[in-house]
């Protein structure tokens, strides 16, 4: 039996997949990955190579909204489709659930699955101008491309909700809410708070993740608690939503965040932490929040589809309003000023990893939602 899976981002196999891909080969699978810009990963390709996984690289533009372009990329995964003859399809993003759900449906094969990670750019902020246009091309090609499978994760049930509510999931088509991508609690293990109080937060640098809330709020704070430090990683993504090089460059120039850059591995950063924070507009399941929880951090996150889930608001961290920077800055001033609590809502943020988010209890139900047995 060979199962494909369709990427966007080659990054993600290994990160948010790869206990995923080792569950499926244990069950003895044909794993294939299919991907753009995997001939420049060399890295990871060596790693899934090393699995026993078979290698597509295929053209797809995660950001491009080009038309031709994406339509060349479904005929790519088309004719791939038809080479290999797939028994299990499963995209996960945008681009790889639309266009390898239909692709997958026009070669005929026999099993079509996709897993929604999150919203993005086109459901969150302003629906005017060219974000409303592009949110209703994406909505309707949703439609189209979820009518075509057999089944559909997500990994919160608000976005599932607002799936259903406006008709992008047919009523006949079956879905299912897993929680999140899990996380390795073994790979995380907890590590002793430091004695410095130190925030941080990972991300892509964009604006409806709230890295402009974090810095402002940074910087609030770190007026009244200049011995306070608070930490930045990540990267400016090729996204409408990006962050300026410029903003970066004063926040860090004004001593108002410490940038850590992009980590290959974040477990160092986030054991020099204290308190992980994510104030971000949407997420379908955050992975750095699950992360941190691991490690036995408290999280402060917003009160927001996909990060809710993830806080029992002040048990293993507190929840604030979507972009609501004086009541980020007030979370952050009680761990301060309260260094007790860092330690008692970590241990709780743990607990619930290991109870919740175990990645291989998520691919347990994903595999058997599938009928992998």
């Amino acid at each position: 039996m060979t199962f494909l899976l369709i990427a966007s981002f080659p990054d993600s196999l290994i990160k948010f997949r790869g206990p995923l891909l080792q569950a499926l080969l244990a069950k003895g699978l044909d794993v294939h990955v299919a991907a753009p810009d995997l001939s420049g990963t060399a890295d990871i390709r060596r790693q899934l190579i090393a699995m026993g996984i078979t290698l597509h690289e295929i053209g797809l533009k995660r950001t491009g909204t080009n038309p031709v372009a994406d339509v060349g990329t479904m005929a790519e995964l088309l004719r791939l489709m038809r080479r290999i003859r797939p028994d299990y399809v499963l995209g996960y993003t945008i681009k790889p659930v639309i266009y390898g759900s239909l692709a997958a449906w026009l070669a005929g094969a026999p099993n079509r699955f996709s897993l929604v990670t999150g919203l993005g750019y086109a459901f969150t902020g302003d629906a005017s101008g060219k974000r409303g246009l592009l949110r209703k091309l994406i909505q309707r090609l949703y439609r189209f491309g979820l009518s075509r499978c057999h089944k559909v994760f997500f990994q919160n049930p608000d976005d599932e909700a607002l799936f259903r509510q406006l008709d992008l999931l047919p009523a006949n088509i079956p879905s299912c809410v897993v929680n999140g991508s899990g996380v390795d609690v073994a790979d995380y293990s907890v590590t002793a708070l430091p004695e410095k109080t130190s925030f941080l937060l990972i991300a892509r640098l964009l604006g409806d993740k709230g890295v402009r809330e974090y810095a402002k709020a940074a910087k609030k704070v770190g007026q009244e608690h200049p011995q306070v430090s608070f930490k930045l990683a990540g990267w400016i993504d090729d996204n409408p939503d990006a962050i300026g090089q410029h903003e970066l460059d004063e926040w860090i120039n004004s001593g108002t965040l410490e940038f850590l850059g992009k980590l290959a591995d974040v477990r160092p950063a986030i054991a020099d932490s204290n308190v992980y924070v994510l104030p971000s507009y949407r997420e379908g399941t955050p992975r750095t929040v699950l992360e941190a929880m691991a490690m036995g951090r408290p999280v402060i996150t917003t009160d927001a589809p996909g990060c809710r889930e993830t806080v029992a608001d002040a048990d293993n961290g507190f929840l604030v309003p979507v972009q609501a920077v004086d009541e980020l800055a007030s979370a952050m001033i009680r761990f301060i000023e309260k260094p007790q609590l860092a330690a008692r809502m970590g241990k709780r943020s743990r607990q619930i990893a290991e109870e919740k988010y175990d990645v291989h209890k998520v691919n347990e139900i994903m595999l058997s939602e599938m009928g992998i047995q």
